[in-house]
């Protein structure tokens, strides 16, 4: 049987079993263990050991569940709502203030969670009643609390970036300073959109009323909010970028961080300790097991010559790179409609980084355009994760057709950030080459 014949019966197989439903890991993971069988006989066991055993002993991972923790317990910690009382003093008197507010505390959430979940589902309970309240528009509102969530997945530190440094061998550090211009990009477009529509349609996004607006002494005495974000930004991200600590100890200095903001803010105890706990398991458990799973598929489909097969065809194809790499990039988009952005890192990765490799563009950059790329798949319907956060949260007057609607303009300009990183790749490439000169 040829690899080509191959390839194309174990791609269906897994996408089969995904549309009835079956979980990633086990899609991934059975198929490639039964094709194993099938063609190497009870020998491919020893693969998927080997693998499995290598794989889970890699130290970055440690990283995964500590970065979820702190995230969870962020959540948890109060901050959100000194952020907000922030914004809502300093920006209510613009239009549209409450809404480039959000997505300005989404990108502080994203700078200190490394998932998307944390500030959509933070932002969508405390600032979405607040906006609806006060005659915002319902679309602008919960578009730009999903659109800011998402980009948790970006800015640093992203648990996604750490599962793409383990397969692709890329550097975690230079992941995360890659990612964090783009990141900034996102959040710029997001809020000059919203201050251009609201500036031409003030009803989309009104002004506070005069008794609501703050004194200049009150908006000095509520930047003390940030104090605490920022301090925790710079334990984690700075201890990273100077060469202080891994992504590792990072992420334990983050954790910690998380629970002495809880503690600042009176919320720490053991409840929240136990289900901050109890959630960072079940994710780590789900993670995990792709990662396990996308370790036999790639031992099974490369032993099998899928890398031969790649640079056959690409040497047999007459068509531009760019066609290639945005060929690649629509099927991202496609995938990102129906599987999680951690499903689609494990199935793709193994097919397209040697055609990305072959084709002479830079991993690292490839890296952080696949994350940006996935950005879109929290928000497209029908199964993106940040629709169903927001439904959960919302108020009951707000419909899924409401949320289905709203993600629109926020997508666009999802697509143009992608773009820009595209045609300009030191967006993505300055920041590791400024801080990892080596």
């Amino acid at each position: 049987m040829s690899i080509g014949l191959i390839t194309i019966l174990l791609f269906a197989s897994m996408i089969f079993f995904i549309a009835l439903g079956l979980p990633i890991a086990f899609s991934i993971g059975g198929v490639s263990v039964i094709f194993g069988l099938a063609l190497w006989g009870p020998i491919s066991t020893q693969i998927v050991a080997v693998k499995a055993i290598t794989q889970m002993r890699t130290i970055i991972l440690i990283a995964v569940p500590l970065f979820i923790f702190m995230a969870t317990m962020l959540e948890r910690s109060g901050i959100a709502d000194d952020l907000y009382e922030m914004m809502h003093r300093w920006m209510g008197t613009l239009r549209g203030g409450l809404a480039m507010g959000t997505v300005f505390i989404c990108t502080i959430f994203a700078a200190m969670s490394g998932i998307s979940g944390a500030g959509t589902v933070t932002m969508g309970i405390i600032a979405l009643p607040n906006m609806l309240k006060r005659g915002y528009d319902k679309s602008l509102a919960i578009g730009c609390i999903m659109a800011g969530g998402a980009l948790g997945v970006l800015i640093p530190p992203s648990v996604i970036m750490i599962i793409y440094g383990l397969f692709s061998r890329q550097s975690v550090g230079k992941l995360f300073a890659g990612g964090l211009l783009p990141g900034l990009l996102l959040s710029t477009l997001f809020v000059v959109y919203i201050g251009i529509r609201c500036y031409f349609n003030p009803r989309l996004g009104p002004i506070l009323p005069p008794e609501e607006r703050a004194s200049w002494q009150l908006k000095l005495i509520c930047l003390r909010a940030v104090i605490l974000p920022l301090l925790l930004v710079v334990g984690v991200l700075g201890s990273i970028f100077l060469g202080m600590a891994t992504p590792t100890e990072a992420a334990s200095v983050g954790s910690f961080g998380a629970i002495i903001c809880a503690a600042i803010h009176r919320r720490l105890g053991w409840s929240m300790l136990m289900a901050a706990a109890k959630r960072t398991l079940r994710t780590t458990a789900m993670i995990m097991w792709i990662i396990l799973a996308s370790a036999i598929f790639c031992g099974v489909y490369q032993g099998l010559g899928a890398a031969e097969l790649m640079e056959e065809m690409l040497m047999k194809a007459a068509v531009s790179k760019w066609l290639i790499l945005g060929m690649i990039q629509l099927s991202f988009l496609i995938l990102g409609c129906f599987v999680d952005p951690v499903g689609i890192l494990m199935m793709t990765t193994p097919v397209y980084l040697p055609v990305i490799t072959f084709l002479g563009f830079d991993p690292l950059w490839y890296g952080i355009v696949f994350v940006v790329n996935m950005e879109m798949a929290f928000l497209t319907p029908p199964f993106g994760s940040n629709l169903f956060y927001m439904k959960g949260v919302a108020p009951k007057d707000v419909t899924m057709l409401d949320i289905y609607r709203s993600i629109t303009p926020f997508v666009l300009l999802q697509m143009l950030g992608l773009a820009l990183v595209i045609a300009f790749p030191q967006i993505a490439l300055f920041l590791p080459s400024l801080l990892f000169q080596s």
